[in-house]
Protein backbone atom coordinates (compact mmCIF):
# COMPACT_ATOMS: atom_id res chain seq x y z
CA UNK A 1 0.00 0.00 0.00
CA UNK A 2 1.46 3.56 -0.84
CA UNK A 3 2.49 5.18 1.94
CA UNK A 4 0.08 8.11 2.80
CA UNK A 5 0.81 10.29 6.44
CA UNK A 6 -2.01 11.18 8.01
CA UNK A 7 -2.40 13.60 10.22
CA UNK A 8 -3.39 12.82 14.15
CA UNK A 9 -7.33 13.84 13.68
CA UNK A 10 -7.55 11.93 10.51
CA UNK A 11 -5.76 8.97 11.37
CA UNK A 12 -7.88 8.51 14.64
CA UNK A 13 -11.08 9.01 12.76
CA UNK A 14 -10.31 6.59 9.95
CA UNK A 15 -8.94 3.91 13.04
CA UNK A 16 -12.60 4.50 14.75
CA UNK A 17 -14.42 4.26 11.53
CA UNK A 18 -16.02 7.72 12.01
CA UNK A 19 -16.84 10.11 8.67
CA UNK A 20 -13.95 11.46 6.72
CA UNK A 21 -14.11 13.72 4.22
CA UNK A 22 -11.60 14.57 1.68
CA UNK A 23 -10.75 18.31 -0.14
CA UNK A 24 -8.33 19.06 -2.68
CA UNK A 25 -5.54 21.37 -3.16
CA UNK A 26 -5.32 23.46 -6.15
CA UNK A 27 -8.25 25.63 -4.98
CA UNK A 28 -5.95 26.71 -2.58
CA UNK A 29 -2.69 27.31 -4.68
CA UNK A 30 -3.92 27.73 -8.23
CA UNK A 31 -7.49 29.08 -7.73
CA UNK A 32 -7.89 31.98 -5.65
CA UNK A 33 -5.45 34.90 -4.64
CA UNK A 34 -3.83 34.77 -1.19
CA UNK A 35 -5.07 35.57 1.52
CA UNK A 36 -8.57 34.67 0.18
CA UNK A 37 -7.44 30.98 -0.54
CA UNK A 38 -6.05 30.57 2.76
CA UNK A 39 -9.47 31.93 4.31
CA UNK A 40 -11.83 29.47 1.84
CA UNK A 41 -9.47 26.24 3.13
CA UNK A 42 -10.17 27.38 6.53
CA UNK A 43 -13.62 27.98 6.28
CA UNK A 44 -14.24 24.69 4.37
CA UNK A 45 -12.23 22.36 6.81
CA UNK A 46 -14.33 24.48 10.04
CA UNK A 47 -17.36 23.78 8.26
CA UNK A 48 -17.12 19.83 7.98
CA UNK A 49 -15.89 19.90 11.87
CA UNK A 50 -18.95 21.52 12.51
CA UNK A 51 -21.27 18.66 10.66
CA UNK A 52 -19.03 16.40 12.31
CA UNK A 53 -16.86 14.79 10.16
CA UNK A 54 -12.86 15.07 9.83
CA UNK A 55 -11.77 17.17 6.89
CA UNK A 56 -8.62 15.63 5.52
CA UNK A 57 -7.58 18.44 3.08
CA UNK A 58 -4.73 16.80 0.89
CA UNK A 59 -1.13 17.52 -0.25
CA UNK A 60 2.27 16.90 -1.07
CA UNK A 61 4.18 18.21 1.32
CA UNK A 62 8.03 18.00 0.83
CA UNK A 63 7.62 14.92 -1.34
CA UNK A 64 5.51 13.56 1.47
CA UNK A 65 1.81 12.36 0.86
CA UNK A 66 -0.08 13.60 3.39
CA UNK A 67 -4.06 13.39 4.21
CA UNK A 68 -4.78 15.82 6.48
CA UNK A 69 -2.50 19.08 6.89
CA UNK A 70 -1.62 21.32 9.74
CA UNK A 71 -2.29 25.43 9.65
CA UNK A 72 1.24 25.38 8.81
CA UNK A 73 0.70 23.56 5.61
CA UNK A 74 -1.85 25.50 4.62
CA UNK A 75 -0.16 28.42 4.33
CA UNK A 76 2.71 27.35 2.53
CA UNK A 77 0.08 25.96 -0.11
CA UNK A 78 -1.43 29.99 0.16
CA UNK A 79 1.12 32.59 0.54
CA UNK A 80 2.64 32.28 -2.90
CA UNK A 81 6.48 31.82 -1.13
CA UNK A 82 7.37 28.58 -2.54
CA UNK A 83 6.28 27.42 -5.70
CA UNK A 84 3.74 24.95 -5.41
CA UNK A 85 3.35 22.31 -8.37
CA UNK A 86 0.41 21.00 -9.70
CA UNK A 87 -0.01 17.49 -9.33
CA UNK A 88 -2.17 15.19 -11.37
CA UNK A 89 -1.21 11.20 -11.04
CA UNK A 90 1.42 11.37 -12.96
CA UNK A 91 3.10 13.66 -11.38
CA UNK A 92 3.25 11.79 -8.13
CA UNK A 93 6.55 10.07 -8.77
CA UNK A 94 8.57 13.14 -10.05
CA UNK A 95 6.98 15.32 -6.98
CA UNK A 96 7.86 12.38 -4.04
CA UNK A 97 11.66 12.23 -6.06
CA UNK A 98 11.91 16.10 -6.15
CA UNK A 99 10.99 16.44 -2.34
CA UNK A 100 8.10 19.13 -3.87
CA UNK A 101 5.55 20.93 -2.47
CA UNK A 102 2.71 20.36 -4.79
CA UNK A 103 -1.17 20.63 -4.77
CA UNK A 104 -3.53 17.82 -6.02
CA UNK A 105 -6.34 17.88 -8.68
CA UNK A 106 -9.53 15.59 -8.86
CA UNK A 107 -7.47 12.86 -9.81
CA UNK A 108 -4.50 12.89 -7.54
CA UNK A 109 -7.04 14.05 -4.68
CA UNK A 110 -8.72 10.56 -5.41
CA UNK A 111 -6.22 8.48 -5.55
CA UNK A 112 -4.75 9.96 -2.14
CA UNK A 113 -7.72 9.39 -0.18
CA UNK A 114 -8.19 6.27 -1.49
CA UNK A 115 -5.11 5.07 -0.45
CA UNK A 116 -5.50 6.39 2.71
CA UNK A 117 -8.93 4.67 3.41
CA UNK A 118 -11.14 7.84 2.68
CA UNK A 119 -14.51 7.53 0.80
CA UNK A 120 -16.12 10.67 0.32
CA UNK A 121 -14.54 13.82 -1.81
CA UNK A 122 -16.03 17.41 -1.79
CA UNK A 123 -14.70 19.59 -4.70
CA UNK A 124 -16.01 22.59 -6.76
CA UNK A 125 -16.56 21.10 -10.33
CA UNK A 126 -14.70 17.84 -12.49
CA UNK A 127 -12.92 18.09 -15.34
CA UNK A 128 -14.08 16.81 -18.60
CA UNK A 129 -14.07 16.51 -22.23
CA UNK A 130 -12.90 20.25 -23.88
CA UNK A 131 -14.62 21.71 -26.50
CA UNK A 132 -14.01 21.38 -30.01
CA UNK A 133 -11.47 19.10 -31.87
CA UNK A 134 -8.60 19.00 -29.52
CA UNK A 135 -9.16 15.85 -27.83
CA UNK A 136 -8.09 16.75 -24.62
CA UNK A 137 -9.72 14.40 -22.12
CA UNK A 138 -9.10 15.59 -17.89
CA UNK A 139 -7.28 12.80 -16.15
CA UNK A 140 -10.61 13.31 -13.51
CA UNK A 141 -12.44 11.21 -15.94
CA UNK A 142 -9.93 8.65 -15.67
CA UNK A 143 -9.38 8.76 -12.24
CA UNK A 144 -13.55 8.45 -11.67
CA UNK A 145 -13.66 5.05 -13.86
CA UNK A 146 -10.95 3.48 -11.79
CA UNK A 147 -10.97 4.28 -8.22
CA UNK A 148 -13.55 3.76 -5.37
CA UNK A 149 -13.91 7.30 -3.84
CA UNK A 150 -17.73 9.15 -4.21
CA UNK A 151 -17.15 12.67 -5.77
CA UNK A 152 -19.42 15.49 -4.58
CA UNK A 153 -19.60 18.25 -7.05
CA UNK A 154 -21.70 20.89 -8.78
CA UNK A 155 -21.25 19.19 -12.13
CA UNK A 156 -18.25 19.43 -14.33
CA UNK A 157 -17.13 23.41 -15.51
CA UNK A 158 -19.34 24.47 -17.65
CA UNK A 159 -16.37 25.97 -19.53
CA UNK A 160 -16.59 22.40 -21.14
CA UNK A 161 -18.38 20.02 -23.54
CA UNK A 162 -21.07 18.47 -20.93
CA UNK A 163 -22.77 16.46 -23.48
CA UNK A 164 -19.53 14.45 -24.40
CA UNK A 165 -18.53 14.51 -20.76
CA UNK A 166 -21.67 12.82 -19.68
CA UNK A 167 -21.00 10.50 -23.20
CA UNK A 168 -17.43 9.74 -21.46
CA UNK A 169 -18.70 8.89 -18.31
CA UNK A 170 -21.09 6.50 -19.32
CA UNK A 171 -19.06 4.51 -21.83
CA UNK A 172 -16.86 4.25 -18.52
CA UNK A 173 -19.06 3.35 -16.41
CA UNK A 174 -19.28 5.69 -13.66
CA UNK A 175 -22.45 6.34 -12.07
CA UNK A 176 -23.35 10.23 -12.50
CA UNK A 177 -26.29 10.65 -9.79
CA UNK A 178 -27.88 13.98 -9.50
CA UNK A 179 -28.33 15.01 -6.15
CA UNK A 180 -31.80 16.22 -5.32
CA UNK A 181 -32.21 16.17 -9.02
CA UNK A 182 -32.37 14.38 -12.51
CA UNK A 183 -30.50 17.38 -14.00
CA UNK A 184 -26.79 17.30 -14.66
CA UNK A 185 -26.28 20.96 -13.26
CA UNK A 186 -23.60 23.23 -15.59
CA UNK A 187 -21.26 24.10 -12.40
CA UNK A 188 -22.58 27.88 -12.51
CA UNK A 189 -26.20 27.50 -13.09
CA UNK A 190 -28.50 24.26 -11.74
CA UNK A 191 -29.74 23.27 -15.56
CA UNK A 192 -27.84 21.90 -18.42
CA UNK A 193 -30.82 20.43 -20.49
CA UNK A 194 -28.99 17.10 -19.82
CA UNK A 195 -31.06 14.29 -18.03
CA UNK A 196 -29.78 11.75 -15.46
CA UNK A 197 -31.07 8.14 -14.65
CA UNK A 198 -30.45 7.97 -11.00
CA UNK A 199 -30.89 10.66 -7.93
CA UNK A 200 -31.02 10.55 -4.33
CA UNK A 201 -32.74 12.69 -2.44
CA UNK A 202 -30.52 12.36 1.17
CA UNK A 203 -27.69 11.52 2.63
CA UNK A 204 -28.67 8.31 3.80
CA UNK A 205 -30.10 7.56 -0.33
CA UNK A 206 -26.45 8.36 -1.26
CA UNK A 207 -24.61 6.19 1.30
CA UNK A 208 -27.17 2.79 0.55
CA UNK A 209 -26.15 3.80 -3.17
CA UNK A 210 -22.48 3.36 -2.69
CA UNK A 211 -22.23 0.34 0.10
CA UNK A 212 -24.93 -1.06 -2.98
CA UNK A 213 -21.76 -0.26 -6.09
CA UNK A 214 -18.79 -1.42 -4.11
CA UNK A 215 -20.72 -4.19 -2.62
CA UNK A 216 -21.01 -5.96 -5.42
CA UNK A 217 -17.42 -5.58 -6.36
CA UNK A 218 -16.92 -2.58 -8.62
CA UNK A 219 -13.96 -0.62 -8.30
CA UNK A 220 -14.66 2.88 -9.74
CA UNK A 221 -16.14 6.01 -8.50
CA UNK A 222 -19.53 7.61 -8.03
CA UNK A 223 -20.03 11.11 -9.09
CA UNK A 224 -22.50 12.69 -7.58
CA UNK A 225 -23.72 15.71 -8.78
CA UNK A 226 -25.26 18.98 -6.59
CA UNK A 227 -26.89 22.37 -8.32
CA UNK A 228 -25.69 25.43 -7.15
CA UNK A 229 -28.74 27.16 -5.47
CA UNK A 230 -30.57 29.10 -7.65
CA UNK A 231 -29.81 32.46 -5.20
CA UNK A 232 -26.62 31.78 -5.81
CA UNK A 233 -26.49 31.15 -9.70
CA UNK A 234 -25.66 32.81 -12.20
CA UNK A 235 -27.82 33.62 -15.29
CA UNK A 236 -27.63 31.47 -17.98
CA UNK A 237 -28.51 33.77 -20.43
CA UNK A 238 -25.85 36.09 -19.64
CA UNK A 239 -22.72 33.73 -18.27
CA UNK A 240 -23.18 31.19 -21.21
CA UNK A 241 -22.33 33.89 -24.15
CA UNK A 242 -19.54 34.48 -22.02
CA UNK A 243 -17.73 31.57 -21.29
CA UNK A 244 -18.23 30.84 -25.37
CA UNK A 245 -16.02 34.35 -25.70
CA UNK A 246 -13.99 32.98 -23.05
CA UNK A 247 -13.07 30.10 -25.23
CA UNK A 248 -12.88 31.64 -28.19
CA UNK A 249 -10.19 33.79 -26.56
CA UNK A 250 -8.41 30.82 -25.63
CA UNK A 251 -8.81 29.59 -29.39
CA UNK A 252 -7.08 32.52 -30.72
CA UNK A 253 -4.18 32.58 -28.27
CA UNK A 254 -3.66 28.85 -28.84
CA UNK A 255 -3.67 27.80 -25.23
CA UNK A 256 -4.26 24.44 -24.67
CA UNK A 257 -3.60 21.31 -22.34
CA UNK A 258 -2.84 21.90 -18.61
CA UNK A 259 -3.08 25.63 -19.40
CA UNK A 260 -6.46 25.70 -20.86
CA UNK A 261 -9.17 25.66 -17.54
CA UNK A 262 -7.17 28.06 -15.76
CA UNK A 263 -7.11 30.71 -18.41
CA UNK A 264 -11.05 30.16 -18.72
CA UNK A 265 -11.83 30.37 -15.21
CA UNK A 266 -9.54 33.61 -14.40
CA UNK A 267 -11.01 35.22 -17.77
CA UNK A 268 -14.58 34.45 -16.70
CA UNK A 269 -13.49 36.07 -12.99
CA UNK A 270 -12.12 38.91 -15.20
CA UNK A 271 -15.75 39.14 -17.63
CA UNK A 272 -17.74 38.67 -15.01
CA UNK A 273 -16.50 41.16 -12.64
CA UNK A 274 -16.15 38.88 -10.21
CA UNK A 275 -19.55 36.80 -10.00
CA UNK A 276 -18.20 33.55 -11.23
CA UNK A 277 -15.60 33.71 -8.10
CA UNK A 278 -18.42 34.35 -6.01
CA UNK A 279 -20.55 31.17 -7.70
CA UNK A 280 -17.80 28.96 -7.06
CA UNK A 281 -17.38 29.54 -3.78
CA UNK A 282 -20.81 29.19 -2.89
CA UNK A 283 -21.23 25.74 -4.83
CA UNK A 284 -17.83 25.00 -2.69
CA UNK A 285 -19.61 25.78 0.44
CA UNK A 286 -22.83 24.04 -0.84
CA UNK A 287 -20.70 20.72 -1.90
CA UNK A 288 -18.84 20.48 1.28
CA UNK A 289 -21.94 20.62 3.04
CA UNK A 290 -23.19 17.91 1.36
CA UNK A 291 -19.86 15.73 1.25
CA UNK A 292 -19.75 15.85 4.90
CA UNK A 293 -23.85 14.72 5.50
CA UNK A 294 -23.01 11.51 3.07
CA UNK A 295 -19.83 10.76 5.10
CA UNK A 296 -21.72 10.54 8.07
CA UNK A 297 -24.29 8.56 6.65
CA UNK A 298 -21.65 5.82 5.01
CA UNK A 299 -20.13 5.87 8.68
CA UNK A 300 -23.71 5.18 10.11
CA UNK A 301 -24.66 2.77 7.70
Amino acid sequence: MTKVIKSPEVDAALKAGKPVVALESTVISHGLPWPDNLRLAQELESMIRKIGATPATIAVMDGELRAGLSAEDLVRLADGKTPVRKISRRDFGSAVAKHQLGATTVAATMLVAHWAGIKVFATGGIGGVHRGQTGDVSADLIELSQTPVAVVCAGAKSILDLPRTLEWLETFGVPVVGYQTLEFPAFYTPHSGLNLVDCVENPQQAAALLKAHWGLGLTNGVLFTVPISEVDALNEADINPKIDQAVAEAERQGIVGKDITPFLLGRLVEITGGESLQANLALLRHNTQVAAEIAIALAQS
